[in-house]
Order: structure tokens, then C-alpha cells, then sequence
């Protein structure tokens, strides 16, 4: 039994391991390209993360060499698929050598890691994201995308006390009259504006958030299995080394796309509520939830989970109105124009590799509504009814929200790298909470096997 156990493990680790590289490899080489292969292996991958919440199959150790090969085949698929990006020359090789190095080094740390080369692997992983982020801001000062261009006139805007859903852009190469974002995304951003000159900075500090929420989520908590200083800093160091050097990575960050903003939100959530902090969870879930929009779908799966509850959910959508209150109440009409009628009636962007592109793309039909709302309510409401039947750990909830946004983002019209990343984000977030109780240690491996990397 135990090596049935511990056989079905390692095969489910490296399904996992290769549905990460595959469904960020495909990504990476989507920006900016249409193409089928990379829908259906989303598709594919999307299926995947269904079957793995419907059977619930327990990651609890890795075998030893499966997060090296991540980080490995990472770097690799980095320098071999297309890669858009605004970076030049040498610019740009010193930015692909910093992945390279953090991706090898953090390798080699985590081949055979004791405590302290798992810290030294996720600290390497952290100064290299910050280092990347700087060549990029510096190398790369003005990202011809209209997301730059809102998000740095919209700081502007803030400073001098204007409403930037009421201004035109200046230069912008997409939408010129409108912010799309919730109020927020400004609020946290515009530092990076005012201090450094580039609302990147500020990105780039959200992540390091992001990855210090990580590190606090994998520690052990009274009541949890019991755990090594090993495992702790495994289950931080393998999360946060694999989104650093995630395919993308770097487009991501040059394009200044929000979504480690709304993944540092969640995961502060998830640490507050895991800690018994659960009311006052509502504030990081709340300033999420009034950056972006699309995170609405994840309230009612919160509002079904009992250690956070009806209640709290409730309190998050009443804060989240008086967070974004001022900015509707200066000019409602602009307000619902920019964040919700202009999204609703906005066309197709041809390179989202999505389904409601293929239809169009390549067969003309534009999906009605009622077809998009089928797979979307239709994920969410799988999800609702398991969540309120199965009352699941921590872990099991996020990969949930991961499958609901990674339904929604499918038959979107408008989904890219970024929307796609953040499901990946929350999948990799989850295998850094530690077993609940004891029930939950993973099986000793078969005799004269090497030890797997134990996260419990």
C-alpha cells in the first residue's frame, strides 16, 4: 500500500510538472500569435486541473530531480520558444542571463537540498526577479502597450487629484479614452510612478510581497503535520523559483501587466485566514477585488467555504464598494463605461488564444453569449457545489479558483498571457501549504529508492 501510495504520487507530480511547462511554455509563445495547438493545450491542461480536483490526488513530496527539471527546462524553453519583448540587445541578453542563472543556480541548490539550500534557492530566486525587473524597467523606459500608458497617466492623474476614468490618453497605441482597470490598480501602482519614474517599480515590489506571502504560507502552523526546517523552506523555495522563471516571465514584466498585484492580494488572503486571522483577510482579498475585475467570480466559492464564510464575503464586496466608491461616485456614467460596458462590447482581439477566437478566427461565428456564460457558470457552479459538499483544505481551494479563471479565460475574447499566468500562480501557491494533520503525510518512498524532496 505504502508503494502504491507513494508510485501514485510521483506520477502525479510529474503530470504536474509537465502540464507547468507545457501550459507556460505555450504562453509564452502566444504573445503575439494566434495559433490552435496553443488553445488546445490549454484546453488540455485545464482538463487536467479538473481531473486532479475531481480525484483529489494528495502532492505531498516530489522526486528529488522533478524541481531541478522544472527550473531547467524553464530556462531552456525561455531562450528556444519566440519571445516578445521591447528589450534590445544587450538589454536583453543580460535579462535572459539573470533567468538563466537564477534557474541553474536554484537547480543545483534544490538537486539535493538541505534547509539551507532551499533558503538560499528562494532568496537567489527573489534578488533575481528584482534584478530582472530592473534591466527591463531601465532598458525598456516606454512599452509601446496601452497598459503602460493608462497606468503611468493614470498615476499622474491621482497625484494631481483628477479622475482618470474621465481623460484621454496621450501616445497611447490601443485605448485611448478610457482606464479599464478598477481604481485601485492605480492606487497600489502610482508609487512606482511618483518615486521612480515607471509604475513597473511598483509591480516589481508587489511581487516581492507576493513571494514573502509565499515563504509565510508554507510555514507550519499548531495542528499541522509535522514538518522539517527542510520542508518549510522547500515548499516556498519550489513555488517561488518555478514563477520566476516561468516561461513569459520576462514579457511580463516588460509589459507591465498587472496580475502579481491581484496573486499577492490572494495569497495574503489565504495566509490571514490560515492563520485564524480570517476577518481581517477581507483587507488584501478586498484591495484585489477593487483592482480587477474578473476576481468577483471567486466570492461566491469563498462565501461556500466555511473558515471564511457567508459573512466575511459579504463584508469583502461591502468594503470593496467603498474602496471604489469615490472614483463611481465622481462620475458614474464614465465609471460603468470604462469598467464594464466598454469590456462588454469591446471586439475580439484576433491573438487571444482562446476558444471564442478559434470560432472566429478561423470559422467566422461569433459565440453568442449564452454559450461563453454556459462554460463559465457551468465551471463555477462544479466548483460551488464540490466546495460547499467537500469543505477542502486551503490547498484544494486555490487550485479551484485556478480552474474557475482558467474556464473563464478560455471562452474569453480578450484573455492573454497575464489573465492565464495568475491560474498558474495560484496552482503553484497552493503546494506551498503544508499537510493539515497528520492524515495528510505523504508515504514513505519503496525500499532503496532516494529520497523524494518532502514538502509535509
Amino acid at each position: 500500500m505504502k508503494f502504491a501510495g507513494f508510485a501514485r504520487e510521483t506520477y502525479a507530480a510529474w503530470l504536474l510538472a509537465a502540464g507547468w511547462l507545457a501550459y507556460l511554455g505555450v504562453l509564452q509563445w502566444s504573445v503575439v500569435r494566434f495559433r490552435f495547438p496553443i488553445v488546445v493545450t490549454l484546453t488540455v491542461v485545464a482538463v487536467g486541473l479538473g481531473l486532479w480536483l475531481w480525484r483529489r490526488t494528495e502532492i505531498r513530496s516530489a522526486p528529488p530531480l522533478l524541481a531541478p527539471f522544472v527550473l531547467l527546462a524553464s530556462v531552456a524553453i525561455t531562450w528556444a520558444v519566440p519571445l516578445f519583448s521591447y528589450l534590445r540587445d544587450g538589454a536583453l541578453t543580460a535579462a535572459l542571463t539573470v533567468l538563466t542563472v537564477v534557474g541553474v543556480g536554484a537547480a543545483g541548490l534544490l538537486a539535493a537540498p538541505t534547509a539551507a539550500r532551499a533558503r538560499a534557492a528562494y532568496l537567489l530566486a527573489v534578488l533575481g526577479h528584482v534584478v530582472t525587473a530592473t534591466i527591463t524597467t531601465i532598458g525598456d523606459p516606454a512599452p509601446k502597450i496601452d497598459v503602460w500608458v493608462t497606468l503611468q497617466q493614470a498615476s499622474d492623474a491621482l497625484a494631481r487629484g483628477e479622475n482618470f476614468y474621465d481623460m484621454s490618453w496621450t501616445d497611447s497605441p490601443g485605448i485611448q479614452d478610457a482606464f479599464t482597470y478598477l481604481p485601485w490598480t492605480t492606487v497600489l501602482l502610482a508609487p512606482g510612478r511618483w518615486i521612480g519614474g515607471d509604475v513597473r517599480w511598483a509591480i516589481a515590489f508587489w511581487s516581492v510581497v507576493l513571494f514573502a506571502g509565499i515563504w509565510a504560507l508554507a510555514r507550519p502552523r499548531p495542528g499541522d503535520a509535522p514538518s522539517s526546517a527542510r520542508a518549510t523552506a522547500l515548499r516556498a523555495s519550489i513555488p517561488v523559483a518555478a514563477l520566476v522563471v516561468a516561461p513569459g516571465t520576462l514579457t511580463q514584466i516588460d509589459q507591465a501587466w498587472t496580475e502579481p498585484l491581484l496573486a499577492t492580494g490572494l495569497v495574503w488572503w489565504a495566509v490571514l485566514v490560515r492563520r485564524g486571522h480570517a476577518w481581517w483577510a477581507i483587507v488584501p482579498l478586498a484591495l484585489a477585488c477593487a483592482s480587477k475585475q474578473h476576481l468577483a467570480l471567486l466570492l461566491p466559492l469563498m462565501l461556500l467555504w466555511r473558515p471564511f464564510g457567508a459573512r466575511r464575503a459579504v463584508a469583502t464586496g461591502a468594503l470593496t464598494g467603498v474602496l471604489i466608491a469615490p472614483w463611481f461616485l465622481a462620475s458614474p456614467s464614465d465609471f460603468v463605461h470604462d469598467t464594464i460596458t466598454l469590456l462588454v462590447g469591446f471586439h475580439p482581439i484576433r491573438f487571444a488564444n482562446t476558444w471564442y477566437l478559434w470560432f472566429l478566427n478561423e470559422h467566422g461565428i461569433t459565440l453568442p453569449f449564452w454559450v461563453t456564460g454556459l462554460v463559465v457558470f457551468g465551471a463555477l457552479g462544479i466548483a460551488a457545489w464540490l466546495i460547499h459538499r467537500r469543505q477542502p483544505g486551503l490547498d484544494e481551494l486555490l487550485r479551484w479558483f485556478a480552474f474557475v479563471l482558467l474556464a473563464a479565460n478560455l471562452v474569453n475574447k480578450q484573455a492573454f498571457y497575464n489573465q492565464y499566468w495568475l491560474s498558474a500562480a495560484l496552482v503553484a501557491i497552493s503546494l506551498a501549504i503544508p499537510a493539515r494533520d497528520r492524515g495528510d503525510v505523504t508515504s514513505e518512498p519503496p525500499t532503496g529508492s532516494a529520497p523524494p524532496a518532502t514538502f509535509s
